[in-house]
């Protein structure tokens, strides 16, 4: 199983996703300092892979016996939108323990229980697939940005497995192209058969009758059902209510965040111009560009179909008390 993170000999070693697919690079990470710029610069992603990596530069500053509350604050502040990344820290928190060994156990105990989830959402998702379904994803919810297995690629990774002969329209997902560097890389690596395509051209595909489904991550749900996650996401909600396709978001419960009465309250990390005036380090526009680069965008809970959750499949109007509980 591909995995973006591994505690090893006292170092968390975490998997380059900068520049995979053409190579694969790890890089160990001693203080919660350091961690919180590998989250910062997306050496990780993914809202789960990020809260475990906070959790484990926990760890790491327990044992070289830093402030764990500036490491707290330092590892809070390294990525806005992910809740997951404070669901995490919370946890570590409430130990209310210095404890090295403690904080160490209750990270891998974080990992674990993501991996659990992960086959959980696999299995239940998997209930709403039908055999052949041509699958509409984007940016990359897989393995390398889970414990492992995923969210929404771990629905379509369970229902390959459970031969239903599915096809997957993978959105390359500008500006960062996840989808076409890192989920085409592990549906090749799965032997899933797949397409990889622009983003500008799901619209054409749907009303071409094309596509059974869309399954979306999500980095942050609002107590509405209001769902942060990769930009360009809620245009694909939006396209797939008008051609009457169901739109699903598979994440594991720590992604909900009922303290947000509805989406407008989820903070949205905007993203250095770069990322768009950019590919590989090249300039592709005139210098000077001006550039807008937030990193998600909002799907209202309205337009989902369900949420698929490790506790089963909710459709709206929902009810935190059983997704929670």
């Amino acid at each position: 199983m591909l995995k973006p993170l591994i505690w090893k000999d006292g170092t968390l070693e975490m998997l380059d996703q900068r520049i995979l697919p053409h190579q694969q690079s790890w890089i160990s990470y001693s203080t919660a300092d350091s961690v919180a710029e590998g989250i910062r610069d997306m050496v990780v992603r993914g809202a789960p892979a990020i809260g475990i990596a906070a959790a484990y530069g926990m760890a790491l500053a327990a044992f070289s016996g830093a402030d764990l509350v500036e490491a707290d604050a330092v590892l809070r502040a390294s990525r806005p939108t992910a809740v997951n990344l404070f669901w995490a820290l919370d946890r570590i928190r409430d130990l209310r323990s210095s404890e090295p060994e403690v904080i160490l156990a209750e990270a891998r105990s974080i990992e674990s229980e993501d991996l659990e989830m992960n086959l959980s959402i696999g299995r239940n998702g998997a209930q709403l697939i039908p055999h052949g379904a041509n699958i509409m994803t984007i940016c990359n919810t897989g393995a390398l940005a889970t414990a492992g297995h995923g969210t929404a690629l771990g629905v379509i990774r369970s229902a390959h497995q459970e031969g239903k002969q599915i096809h997957v329209w993978s959105c390359e997902t500008r500006p960062r192209q996840q989808g076409l560097r890192l989920t085409a890389f592990e549906l090749m690596h799965d032997g899933i058969p797949f397409h990889s395509i622009s983003d500008g051209m799901a619209a054409s595909l749907m009303v071409a009758g094309k596509v059974d489904c869309v399954i979306a991550g999500a980095d942050r749900i609002a107590a509405n059902g209001d769902t942060a996650n990769k930009i360009g996401t809620y245009m694909l909600a939006v396209l797939a209510n008008h051609h009457g396709i169901p739109f699903y978001i598979a994440a594991p419960s720590s992604t909900f965040d009922p303290t947000l009465p509805d989406g407008s309250h989820i903070p949205i990390e905007e993203r250095s111009a770069t990322e768009i005036t950019h590919i590989e380090d090249v300039p592709v526009a005139p210098e000077g560009c001006p550039v807008f680069n937030p990193g998600f965008d909002v799907s209202p809970g309205e337009l989902i179909s369900y949420i698929i959750t490790e506790k089963g499949n909710f459709a709206p109007p929902y009810n935190f008390r059983d997704i929670l509980k």
